[in-house]
């Protein structure tokens, strides 16, 4: 499982990709000229204390180990983003909720790739 290095693949994510929400988590993903697959992941103050979200980040890396390298399409970057019951969440919950936001962002980012004039026809 790679990582992205810069904030600037977080950004690019948040301005030119979709997104999706989860049982605990928003998931944003980009697609980009590669043969791999990365993902990040977000934690902010908003959702409590460095042990709140230290779980948090532990929690949605193991998520992301688990569930997201059966899932994920090459050439996309995930971001994984903390919300306030990420650290306390269903674990179950979370891993389906994570599954349906990615088949679906997979899905929205590939329609779009697609040109307009062959989509409609």
């Amino acid at each position: 499982m790679k990582t992205i290095p810069s904030r600037a693949g977080f950004l690019a994510a948040r301005s030119k990709g979709e997104k999706a929400l989860a049982r605990g988590l928003v998931i944003q993903a980009v697609f980009r000229e590669s043969e791999e697959w990365r993902v990040g992941l977000t934690a902010t103050k908003k959702i409590g204390n460095a042990v709140t979200r230290n779980r948090a980040r532990r929690r949605m890396r193991a998520l992301a180990r688990e569930r997201l390298s059966g899932l994920a399409k090459p050439g996309m970057d995930y971001v994984l983003i903390a919300r306030h019951d990420t650290a306390t969440a269903n674990w179950q919950e979370m891993g389906h909720g994570l599954e349906k936001a990615v088949r679906y962002l997979n899905r929205t980012i590939a329609a779009k790739s697609v040109p307009f004039s062959k989509a409609r026809s």
